[in-house]
């Protein structure tokens, strides 16, 4: 069983090593998984970066532009989904403890947006307050971008080789 696993790990990591399939497999997943969609980029970006260590600065920046490009998206459909409410129902704003947090500080609040399971709806949640945009996009990027470094250099630290050989 471990020989069966041990060569699918290093047939995917030989694939993943090939920047032209790598680069977009991360774009991709990282895209998604900044959507409201339950997906992780992290696992990507470790087996393209260990597969190839190489590749750690482009694939950091390919993962961040995707990852921030979901959050953008994300902004769009709270923008979207709170013009569709106000149309429908004219209501006050909510003023839940959570929002009143978000609007007080503003689009910095979106430099959490890496945070697992809250990360995700900040973005979304943003939009829906009308947050301004290219605010939040400079914020969710960098949360991102710093994201992705910790991650991919803390895991290339703590597993050893032995556990994909």
């Amino acid at each position: 069983m471990e020989a069966w696993l041990g060569q699918i790990v290093h047939d995917l990591l030989a694939a993943l090593a090939l920047p032209q399939v790598g680069l977009v497999a991360v774009f991709v997943i990282a895209f998604i998984s900044a959507t409201l969609l339950p997906l992780g980029s992290e696992p990507a970006v470790y087996l393209v970066v260990k597969a190839d260590p190489g590749m750690f600065w482009p694939v950091v920046l390919v993962a961040t532009v995707g990852n921030t490009l979901g959050g953008m998206t994300s902004w769009w459909v709270g923008y979207g989904a709170e013009k569709a409410v106000e149309a429908v129902q004219h209501h006050e704003p909510s003023h839940s403890r959570a929002m009143r947090w978000l609007q007080r500080f503003g689009p910095k609040a979106c430099l959490l947006s890496w945070l697992p399971v809250v990360g995700d709806p900040l973005c979304a949640v943003a939009g829906w307050l009308r947050l301004p945009f290219w605010p939040c996009v400079g914020w969710m990027a960098l949360g991102k971008f710093l994201r992705f470094i910790f991650y991919t250099a803390a895991l290339l630290w703590l597993i050893p080789d032995t556990w994909l050989s």
